[in-house]
């Protein structure tokens, strides 16, 4: 019966002692990733004897790594510390015992799973922000219409225009009730927010405005005020047009515009008490270079993304809002300064 006999580090072979270097081919060690096959003439049950040989406590052996060397684990079996093998592309070059970074496959690999998980974050922001801007437009479009049709009714309708101008409390009715609706809207939050009522209180300012507006321009010939709305409208689309591309972040310019404000509501004040046309015209056009820069300046809020602050998409009335007294304060200015030059 042949004997089983042991030499260190290298398993067993038959009927030798000492170092392995009598097996075939003169291969120190048995050969890598092979092991005694099953079944072919060796003694029944016996194999490896228990916790000799190949130490089951150690990995499973690669054999996709380097030859196993007598008398050691250093190379033949992964370390502890290394992933499977099965996580490095084969392609990648990656050496075997390469630290492995978390969250990274390899030095060579290109992609990496938090990468893609990171923009598909930045892809549904961007895809949210998208949505507040269409749903903004679309709410400050249906504004602009009412508000233009308001104005059409008054200055083309002549028996509403004649009891306009015989009943001027409309005008202080409707702009005290935009005060209050302005102030309602802007201090408390569950108004501009909860739905349906943020939308009832913006259509009910929409339609004060519009009276303050119509009352306004109905004291104005038809082509002043036409010349008017064509001017704003030029003026507010290059504005947009130039604050969607330009580098320049104008939301940095709160507090300077905070204070060109208040400079021109005591400028307002004065001019009320000194009638001058060359006065009133110097008003206007302050006015309508600071709204100009607020329209700039809202429009890069309610974009976000590059701009140092930008508006929450839950803010998609207050954001219209903005945008409208802009355009609003705008059209007023222009006016103001065609009537006092044809004056």
């Amino acid at each position: 019966m042949t004997t089983w006999q042991q030499t260190p580090g290298a398993g067993y072979y038959p009927g030798q002692q000492g170092p392995n270097t009598g097996y075939p081919n003169q291969n120190p060690g048995y050969p890598p990733n092979q092991g005694y096959p099953p079944n072919q003439g060796y003694p029944p049950n016996q194999g490896y004897p228990p916790n000799q040989g190949y130490p089951p406590q150690d990995p499973p052996y690669n054999p996709a790594y380097p030859p196993s060397y007598p008398g050691g684990n250093t190379a033949g079996f992964i370390p502890p510390t290394v992933p499977p093998y099965g996580q490095v592309p084969p392609s990648s070059g990656t050496p075997f015992n390469a630290p492995q970074q978390p969250g990274m496959y390899g030095s060579n690999f290109a992609e990496d799973p938090l990468q893609d998980e990171i923009k598909g974050f930045d892809f549904n922001e961007q895809s949210i922000r998208r949505g507040f801007i269409r749903k903004v437009y679309s709410i400050l479009m249906v504004q602009l219409l009412i508000t233009v049709g308001i104005i059409a009714l008054f200055l083309y309708h002549q028996p509403t225009k004649i009891w306009v101008h015989h009943h001027p409390a409309i005008f202080w009715i409707a702009f005290v009730l935009t005060i209050v609706l302005l102030i309602s809207m802007a201090c408390c939050t569950s108004v501009r927010r909860k739905a349906p009522m943020n939308y009832i209180f913006l259509f009910l300012f929409t339609m004060a405005e519009g009276l303050v507006l119509a009352t306004a321009a109905s004291r104005y010939d038809s082509q002043e005020v036409l010349l008017a709305v064509g001017m704003t409208a030029v003026v507010c689309l290059g504005l947009t047009i130039f604050a969607f591309q330009t580098k320049w972040d104008f939301t940095m310019l709160n507090g300077i515009l905070f204070v060109a404000v208040l400079i021109l509501f005591v400028f307002g004040i004065i001019s009320i008490f000194i009638h001058s046309k060359i006065l009133t015209l110097v008003y206007a056009s302050l006015g309508a270079l600071i709204f100009s820069v607020y329209l700039v300046y809202d429009t890069q809020l309610m974009m976000g993304g590059k701009h140092k602050y930008s508006i929450s998409p839950e803010e998609y009335i207050f954001a219209a809002l903005n945008l409208y007294l802009d355009i609003v304060n705008i059209f007023i200015y222009i006016l103001t300064i065609i009537g006092a030059s044809r004056d």
